[in-house]
């Protein structure tokens, strides 16, 4: 057990992004008898005491600052803290502090409240908590404010008084933060959130069908998030009584206690979950990305079961629709591992994609170079090629394609067969997608699989040529299940029924591969009415001769399940049947 503690608080690290940035940045050392270089920067370890929450809390922090930044010749500054688990000191933050203050930039980098040194309750990157703290060291940047020690910054570029040149950088639980606190305080000029959320009530019980009705608990991910937070006063012990919530948990804010403690309960009654998802998304960028203006490159990881692409999409459509320049960049490794070479490693992040897309960002807007390219709006990695795809646009649903009763996955409605087919839940979970932590941590998992009698899936015919998806498939279903009709306006949800939908790519020699292990929990809101489906969104190519297969299961191992035993059975005709629909970029499936 001794050696655990170190690797746990690793693996959030690299669950925040750590595995694209915690590459060493240490210099070469001088030949023998040559003059040792002048250091390309400094590092000043700082405390700060803010009031954040109704709370005082120390906030523990390093300033990297470059050779030759002074009063004289400021620099713009940028600043970041750590995703969940981790501190300013592990691989990725430092080298976020680090990366910067080699090419230029003041680096700001800090503990997040209730890590690492840093005082306080977990709040779960609340605006006015965690965004307001934040917004503390903005003022430190602005020369406006001092440390705790004296120390002050009249080397940072600024746009006016008390208005420093500033961007924001960091993963997960660093990327949340940064929206949080552009929507406290307008004197952020640049942001670059990476693998993080847009709505924590999707993220920890998403339901793709309807997100007025309470999700389906992910509760691997959400367990596992919960017992690390727990765990920080005794992964890094303090005396400071800020850390210490005696109201029925020991490191998070009640409310954040609460909601997982009531999702963990199975029971979900109108007004107790109406509270839980209130909460949930007051702490989450849905809430407050309208009073958000600053420039923001939103990265988001494909392979990523936590915080899929669908929540960037939402934060990237917001932001666009306001008119805020907003970039989308899909990469290849998220919360579920996938990193893949070439990907963005600040220790050297001209050699990447991604980090040329980063340093242009920054470029622009805060070194205020017009002529730095920001890129397209939209880009996506392609596995089979190594490379990024590139678009004005995330790609429109552009075939429809329709359940037939035979299990065929057919391109015209004159194509469905008349049929009905059942399948019924047990008792315990009968699929498997994942397990939540093993991509992160890098431990074996089984190959997803269904249980038949379970489930029920649609197969197309094998493909004439390759396809390309890049997007969030739709399905319009409906479904017959009498045993749940009879329950599902108890008034607790957890009578509803549940499902879950998903696409495999199925080879040539029936081998099954669930596209990044992503499924899409539903909550049917009403059995007696057909209902939408949005998939996660995915990007993958059909080789030619695999066939798609659509499949709704009754259970999944990474989530909570039905309450009791509910038969479902799927009717089929050509006048009236479930459609599948994808966001094809090339090919066609027919």
């Amino acid at each position: 057990m001794s050696r655990a503690v170190p690797r746990s608080r690793k693996v959030l690290a690299l669950v925040a992004g750590a595995a694209a940035l915690a590459g060493p940045l240490a210099l070469a050392a001088p030949a023998a008898g040559a003059e040792e270089p002048a250091a390309p920067y400094t590092v000043t370890p700082l405390r700060f005491t803010v009031e954040a929450g109704g709370r005082s809390c120390a906030v523990d922090a390093d300033l990297y600052r470059p050779a030759g930044v002074d009063a004289a010749h400021p620099a713009p500054a940028v600043l970041a803290t750590n995703g969940f688990g981790g501190s300013k000191s592990d691989g990725s933050t430092a080298a976020i502090g680090k990366a910067f203050a080699e090419r230029g930039y003041v680096g700001l980098v800090y503990s997040g409240l209730g890590f690492g040194a840093s005082g306080c309750l977990i709040s779960l990157d609340a605006p006015e908590t965690d965004g307001r703290a934040a917004a503390r060291l903005v003022d430190f940047l602005a020369g406006t404010r001092a440390a705790d020690d004296g120390t002050r910054a009249d080397f940072v570029t600024g746009d006016g008084e008390g208005d420093p040149r500033v961007g924001m950088i960091g993963g997960s639980y660093g990327g949340a933060v940064q929206l949080a606190t552009a929507s406290v305080d307008p004197r952020v000029d640049a942001l670059v959130p990476l693998i993080t959320w847009n709505d924590l009530a999707y993220s920890l019980a998403p339901n793709a069908a309807d997100r007025a009705t309470p999700g389906v608990f992910k509760w691997q991910w959400a367990n596992g998030f919960y017992l690390i937070g727990e765990g920080q006063p005794l992964l890094s012990p303090s005396l400071d009584p800020s850390r210490i919530n005696s109201l029925g948990c020991l490191h998070f804010v009640t409310d954040a206690c609460d909601t997982v403690k009531f999702l963990n309960s199975g029971r979900y009654p109108a007004a107790a979950t109406e509270k839980m998802l209130a909460y949930a998304r007051s702490v989450s960028p849905v809430s407050y990305l309208d009073r958000i203006t600053a420039p923001t490159l939103v990265v988001q990881g494909q392979s990523d079961s936590l915080f899929n692409l669908n929540e960037a999409r939402a934060t990237y459509d917001r932001l666009r629709e306001r008119g805020v320049d907003t970039r989308m960049i899909w990469q290849s490794w998220g919360h579920s591992g996938g990193q893949r070479p070439g990907e963005l490693d600040l220790g050297d992040p001209e050699a990447s994609y991604v980090g040329q897309r980063v340093l242009a960002w920054f470029d622009r807007y805060l070194r205020k170079n017009a002529a730095a390219d920001t890129g397209p709006a939209f880009a996506w990695y392609r596995e089979g090629r190594s490379d990024y795809g590139t678009a004005d646009r995330v790609p429109a649903l552009s075939q429809q394609l329709y359940l037939s009763g035979d299990g065929k996955l057919v391109d015209n409605r004159t194509k469905v067969a008349r049929g009905s087919r059942r399948y019924a839940n047990w008792l315990v979970p009968t699929s498997h997608s994942e397990s939540s932590l093993a991509g992160t941590i890098g431990l074996p998992d089984p190959r997803p699989y269904d249980t038949p009698g379970t489930y029920l899936g649609w197969t197309s015919a094998p493909l004439t040529g390759p396809v390309d998806l890049v997007g969030a498939p739709r399905a319009t279903l409906r479904v017959v299940s009498p045993a749940t009709e009879r329950v599902q306006d108890s008034g607790d949800a957890a009578d509803k029924l549940v499902l879950f939908a998903k696409l495999y790519d199925v080879a040539p020699d029936g081998t099954k591969t669930l596209v990044n292990r992503l499924v899409a929990p539903v909550r049917v809101p009403d059995v007696t009415r057909p209902f939408t489906v949005e998939l996660p969104g995915i990007v993958h190519r059909y080789e030619t001769g695999h066939r798609l297969e659509f499949v709704v299961a009754a259970s999944d191992t990474a989530y909570s399940g039905n309450r009791g035993i509910k038969p479902v059975t799927v009717v089929s005709a050509p006048e009236s049947t479930g459609t599948l629909s994808l966001p094809l970029v090339e090919g066609r499936v027919g």
